[in-house]
């Protein structure tokens, strides 16, 4: 528990189960925050204690639907216009991300977008969570704490104590985090090549290195209608896996996800909880991340480092 009290958390209608777990961590109550809705889906936000010259931490994931970006941009004015001191947006989930460069002509920067946004609403620090790519930290003019869910899935597969493991990565993008992964667990690396007919929907993949006879962990970062991971699984298990799990930060799990994941081969897949999920799937398993982002805001009140809080 922090001895410096001058400092109070709030969460955004989304998040409201992890913020009770991190103020649980904290040993502080969570705070009093009213949203009032109107008939036609606009909605107010209003502080219901007075939070002058305070420290505020206001826990916000922003997946969809864009409510939930927008409430956190209230709360951020609304905490701005009451004389807070300091405005400290928790975002596990930074939604957007994945629109972080003009990948074609034409587009929008959505990533840099929701930075701006979040900027000129008066936020003066952001703590996030595995960005879909780490290079959206400098879309920040602010302060950005990047934290890794490897600090709780690392321990989870070490305490499997799986033999021949090989750590994967569903596609070339992604194999710098399996690699860290890999490096870490002394083991070696596979990666999928894929192609994409268009977002959402992949048309081929090809597995490069050795996975018969092997126990395969799939890492990712997101999981959205989980089309690429099970086809990656469905390949490693035909190539002659011996287990396949997978492994990844966000559970998005939109549309067909939760089915494609129960029919798949997969034994088992693993997020943390910085998106709730509500879909009944048996293999899903959600690892809370609530005391990584508690001792992180514990840190950052105290102005003590937060380099030890990342594993890998």
């Amino acid at each position: 528990m922090s001895a410096n009290k001058n400092y109070m958390v709030f969460s955004g209608t989304a998040t409201t189960y992890l913020a009770e777990k991190i103020c649980q961590s904290l040993g502080c109550p969570l705070g009093e925050l009213q949203i009032t809705k109107f008939s036609d889906g606009e909605f107010a936000v209003s502080y219901e204690e007075s939070i002058r010259g305070r420290d505020i931490f206001l826990v916000q994931s922003t997946f969809p639907n864009s409510d939930n970006l927008m409430e956190l941009l209230l709360m951020i004015d609304a905490a701005k216009r009451a004389s807070a001191r300091t405005i400290n947006a928790v975002i596990p989930y930074f939604g957007w991300a994945r629109q972080d460069r003009k990948d074609k002509p034409r587009v929008s920067i959505g990533a840099k977008l929701v930075a701006d946004l979040l900027s000129v609403a008066g936020v003066d620090r952001v703590i996030t969570m595995d960005l879909h790519a780490d290079q959206i930290q400098g879309f920040f003019d602010v302060p950005v704490d990047h934290l890794y869910a490897s600090n709780v899935i690392l321990p989870y597969l070490q305490a499997l104590h799986l033999d021949d493991l090989v750590i994967a990565s569903p596609d070339v993008g992604g194999s710098k985090r399996a690699n860290t992964y890999a490096k870490y667990l002394g083991c070696p690396l596979v990666l999928c090549n894929k192609t994409r007919a268009r977002a959402n929907v992949v048309a081929s993949m090809q597995i490069i290195g050795e996975v018969e006879g092997k126990n395969v962990v799939i890492i990712d970062d997101m999981v959205d209608t989980a089309g690429t991971i099970t086809k990656a699984a469905d390949l490693m298990k035909a190539a002659g896996a011996k287990t396949v799990r997978a492994c990844a930060s966000h559970c998005v799990m939109s549309g067909p996800a939760s089915e494609r994941v129960q029919n798949s081969a997969l034994e088992e897949i693993v997020f943390t909880d910085s998106i709730p999920y509500t879909q009944r799937c048996a293999k899903v398993k959600q690892l809370s991340v609530a005391e990584l982002f508690a001792e992180t805001i514990r840190r950052v009140i105290n102005n003590e480092s937060i380099s030890s809080q990342y594993i890998v």
